[in-house]
């Protein structure tokens, strides 16, 4: 599971950290929290300096009930952002979160080595060859409609086997265009009820038979301070709690707000594994 990223190899058998950076004013948690170029260059390099291997900036909010902004506001916010983090970290690897070709062409350009598109590249035909051109690595996101509508459209007759099939078809489909640099994520609170989710992590292993890394995005997700009857402020320690268990159903990267402690969870991890 080593893949070359741009010209930067990173081992996928080896644990990862994605530190999320969200420069928007809507996300759920952290939305306006890094609201100017400098507090979001600061909290970058506290991620790298904690150990974060991926850095996944995004632009615009997935949270449920989002609407989709358009790719020139969204290249407004990304792109004077990510020139700068390319010039002050220039060996760090970049992600970027967008569904648009557009912003991913822009980004390819100053540099950024990976495209996470929640919509598997399906909300933008142009996406999959531009990743492909670019030689760099897509992420692939389970999810059904839009963020604005997704969560009314929960149902499931087996959600492991409905995942798998949407996977194996996606994959296909960037296969037969010569993409092979991928990375799936089930997209934990994606058209995905609180029940639903709990299933998905427990048994996630099952994602493991496509031979493709696997995200696990769960940081202070509803899933988490629903049942906990708290708010994503609060959610901190259940994020570390659920981490835990993805590592445990064959996660490969943690996508987090919270770069210390995943980078603890995985340590900890290991030693349990070792022993």
């Amino acid at each position: 599971m080593k893949i070359d990223c741009r010209g930067m190899f990173i081992d996928f058998t080896e644990l990862k950290v994605m530190g999320i950076l969200n420069f928007n004013h809507d996300s759920f948690y952290d939305g306006g929290k890094f609201n100017n170029i400098k507090s979001a260059l600061d909290q970058m390099e506290l991620m790298l300096l904690e150990g974060a291997s991926i850095i996944d900036i995004g632009g615009m909010s997935s949270k449920p009930g989002a609407e989709i902004i358009v790719s020139e506001d969204e290249q407004a916010r990304l792109i004077p952002l990510l020139k700068e983090a390319v010039r002050i970290f220039p060996d760090a690897l970049f992600s970027i979160d967008t569904i648009h070709a557009a912003t991913a062409t822009k980004a390819l350009d100053l540099g950024a080595k990976i495209i996470n598109d929640i919509s598997a590249a399906t909300f933008d035909k142009e996406m999959l060859s531009t990743v492909f051109n670019y030689d760099a690595v897509l992420i692939l996101m389970h999810m059904r409609g839009t963020p604005a509508n997704m969560q009314n459209l929960n149902h499931y007759d087996d959600l492991m086997s409905e995942l798998c099939t949407y996977f194996q078809q996606r994959i296909e489909a960037c296969h037969q265009l010569g993409q092979t640099k991928l990375i799936i994520d089930p997209g934990f609170g994606f058209a995905k009820n609180l029940n639903q989710n709990f299933h998905l992590l427990r048994n996630m292993a099952t994602l493991k038979s496509l031979n493709i890394p696997i995200l696990a995005g769960l940081s202070r997700k509803s899933m988490i301070y629903k049942t906990l009857g708290t708010d994503a402020t609060a959610a901190l320690n259940g994020t570390t709690a659920l981490n835990m268990l993805a590592l445990q159903n064959g996660a490969n990267i943690l996508r987090v707000h919270d770069v210390k402690e995943a980078v603890e969870t995985i340590k900890l991890f290991q030693a349990y594994t070792k022993a």
